[in-house]
């Protein structure tokens, strides 16, 4: 094994050189006597053999690039990203780009110099009696109409429904009395639309289609029909708020309407304060901070995070859509040159954050960042599980926690209590 080290900036090395094959046919050999030996091995262990032993000789082939270019382990950032591996004779040629972390010196930051000013939100007694309106609509029980009629818009439908993707139900498309707002757009583009003019016991069959980028990815973009059949109308008719409607709400016995009000000024002032913070102070935080501090990026974490921005923009390319993109190597790197800038900005300011985060004695444990998925997936309607899954298959894990350190960071730094 040859290993040559090339420094390519004060954090950024390619580590380069040659493994002899038979090395590699030796270590495929000391596995599969280990195998052999391992009464609990199974026919998958034994197909991915090569595959494995290649690896292992690659982890030997760095940890050797690492001892020549005496690099402290603890230093390294991510993982090794393999540039060249070709077949040259008797050998396989290695080419690997490595990163060590890069100094970021936060201990002369003054933090005056880069939290914008601002003020804190007030409450207008206005939208905290809009609010208060809305909620009491929302809770009131449904009725039926005092006189039947056909369905309009802005009525609620108890309706049963029923899907079916070529003439087969689906997992989650039927449900019986369920009550849909018409209008409220809760349903698939067209739904509800469809329904308007139903009589009371009417049956009808209608079509729709899912949008492209519906979460559940089986049925996005399938056209589907639906046997509905309506109830009966119903609508809500809010009660008139007062102590015993707070009481009830807040399960308190002392609350009075005051309290109830306090609690939707404060909700308010939170969404308030959420909207500002998302559109005006972090964004101004993060310029900034990008403006102040100027270091070198490491070259395989930057490359990494536009691996991922490119499988965002293409995640839902259909499959011919991402074999034409494959094939046109231009068009798939003037895509990776384009995010390339935002990348850059993404890590810098990640470990710009990091350093400041650990100044700090901030840290987001892995909980946390499951916690935040979770509400994440709630509030879109998607699969909590899966979106974790998603997250951890495409590397975004690493990102979700750095999105929530920096929250904290901020939010710590902001000082949301100041007017």
């Amino acid at each position: 094994m040859e290993v040559s080290v090339k420094k390519i900036d004060d954090i950024n090395f390619i580590l380069s050189g040659t493994v002899e094959n038979r090395t590699i046919e030796t270590k495929v050999a000391e596995f599969k006597e280990k195998l052999s030996k391992d009464t609990n091995a199974d026919a998958q262990k034994s197909e991915n053999i090569e595959q494995e032993a290649a690896g292992e000789v690659f982890k030997e082939f760095i940890n050797a690039g690492i001892k020549e270019a005496n690099i402290d382990i603890k230093t390294i950032l991510g993982q090794p990203l393999l540039k060249k591996y070709e077949q040259q004779g008797e050998n396989v040629y290695f080419e690997v780009a490595l990163s060590v972390s890069p100094v970021v010196d936060v201990d002369a930051l003054d933090y005056s110099e880069i939290v914008p000013d601002f003020t804190k939100p007030k409450a207008d007694p206005e939208a905290v009696e809009a609010k208060l309106t809305e909620f009491a609509q929302q809770q009131a029980p449904f009725t039926p109409i005092e006189k039947p009629r056909s369905l309009q818009k802005g009525d609620v439908a108890a309706i049963d429904f029923k899907g079916f993707i070529d003439g087969k139900p689906f997992e989650g498309g039927s449900a019986e009395k369920f009550n849909l707002k018409i209008g409220s757009n809760s349903f698939i583009p067209g739904f509800e639309e469809q329904l308007i003019g139903m009589e009371y016991g009417e049956e009808r069959s209608i079509t729709v289609t899912f949008p492209e980028d519906y979460q559940a990815a089986d049925l996005a973009g399938k056209e589907t029909n639906f046997d509905v059949k309506l109830h009966e109308i119903q609508e809500q008719k809010a009660q008139t708020p007062d102590d015993a409607f707070a009481q009830k709400i807040l399960s308190d016995p002392l609350a009075t309407l005051e309290t109830l009000k306090e609690k939707f000024a404060d909700q308010i002032i939170s969404e308030e304060l959420s909207r500002l913070y998302m559109e005006e102070l972090k964004p101004k935080i993060v310029n900034t901070l990008l403006e102040k501090f100027n270091f070198t990026l490491p070259a395989n974490i930057v490359e990494q995070e536009i691996d991922a921005k490119v499988r965002e923009k293409t995640k839902n390319y259909t499959e011919e859509e991402h074999k034409q993109f494959l094939e046109d190597k231009e068009k798939f790197l003037q895509l990776r040159e384009s995010v390339r800038k935002e990348a850059q900005d993404v890590v810098k300011t990640a470990l710009i954050v990091e350093a400041l985060a650990k100044k700090e004695g901030i840290e987001v444990h892995l909980q946390e960042v499951h916690a935040a998925l979770g509400y994440q997936a709630m509030m879109t309607g998607q699969d909590a599980q899966e979106l974790v899954k998603y997250y951890e298959e495409n590397n975004l894990m690493t990102s979700a926690k750095m999105g929530l350190t920096e929250d904290k960071l901020f939010g710590k730094l902001l000082g949301f209590h100041k007017q």
